[in-house]
């Protein structure tokens, strides 16, 4: 593999920060981003960012997880460098509410792309909203992912019951499509990969939630807001509006700066080759929504680079 001047430069003051910090190329790679469940964007974008550092000459590797809050929970104990989280996952980490019994020092590097909630539901089925769900089988995501938590919050606000599985997201692919569940909760960017591949092998529907939004608001803040898949993803021939929470890439508040820094480089100098092939035209990286990482503070080493790079 060769490489243009510009990625030689780019990537040489990436590499001195990593050494500075005592990371080597000896042994276990040392940085380890948290992502997710085979299958869903979280991997597809972890993979991508990975492959990234690696070009710069940076060894890194993919931990694959339950999502949000295993990953929230991995960069605490230092498992993991860095880590994927929804933007609600991340400030109940911070402030120390449930799921998690304690604060976490969760500082973000950047605001990565924008999730879809999206419960999935065969086409041939009656159920049409949220409602619909009372007394049917549902799967509210893995434990220990984002999806699960914002499956009883969405529940929660709908004031209706029902019958919860957690499952990870091929389980719960295999058990809509056989008729074992009657829908599944995923949090993700759009297209899903193994929803892409449900919807090749049968016809299913997203249902709309965005009518819960202002409850979903009034009960946990303004970390939701009004998104909508767009028409022709996994063979829909409408836009489905429904509720949508910013994705954060996340560190611990004890990442070196010059670390913090050179990721966060790595995110706008890479910013074209982060959006997984599937999803380009729906999701993208730029300055302005990189540094738009709400109620979770930039990491400081982050903030000096955007600025560096930007003013």
């Amino acid at each position: 593999m060769t490489f243009s001047r510009r990625t030689v430069l780019r990537a040489a003051p990436l590499a001195l920060a990593f050494a500075a910090a005592g990371c080597s190329g000896d042994g276990e790679p040392p940085v380890v981003v948290a992502a997710g469940e085979p299958g869903g964007f979280y991997v597809e974008f972890g993979e991508l960012l990975v492959r990234q550092l690696q070009a710069a000459g940076i060894p890194a590797r993919v931990m694959e997880t339950g999502g949000s809050v295993d990953n929230a929970r991995h960069v605490e104990d230092g498992t993991a460098a860095l880590g994927l989280a929804l933007s609600d996952i991340a400030v109940a980490a911070l402030r120390g509410e449930a799921p998690f019994a304690q604060g976490v020092a969760l500082r973000a590097i950047g605001r990565v792309y924008e999730n879809y909630m999206q419960v999935v539901v065969r086409a041939e089925d009656s159920i049409a909203d949220v409602a619909d769900l009372a007394g049917r089988q549902v799967s509210l995501g893995a434990l220990g992912s984002g999806a699960a938590v914002f499956g009883d919050r969405l529940l929660a606000a709908a004031g209706i019951t029902a019958p919860v599985t957690r499952r990870p997201l091929r389980e719960a692919v295999t058990a809509l499509d056989s008729g074992a569940t009657d829908a599944l909760l995923w949090s993700g960017g759009v297209p899903t990969p193994a929803l892409d591949e449900l919807a090749a092998r049968r016809p299913i529907r997203l249902i709309p939630l965005v009518g819960l939004l202002p409850q979903l608001r009034a009960r946990h803040g303004e970390v939701y807001g009004p998104v909508a898949v767009p028409a022709g993803v996994y063979g829909t021939s409408t836009r489905v509006p429904t509720v949508g929470v910013a994705n954060l890439l996340v560190a611990g508040a004890s990442l070196p700066d010059d670390v913090a820094g050179a990721v966060a480089r790595t995110l706008v100098g890479s910013a074209p080759d982060l959006v997984p092939s599937a999803a380009l035209g729906t999701q993208y990286l730029d300055q302005r929504s990189l540094i738009g990482t709400g109620d979770v503070p930039l990491h400081p080493g982050a903030a000096a680079a955007y600025r560096d790079l930007h003013g």
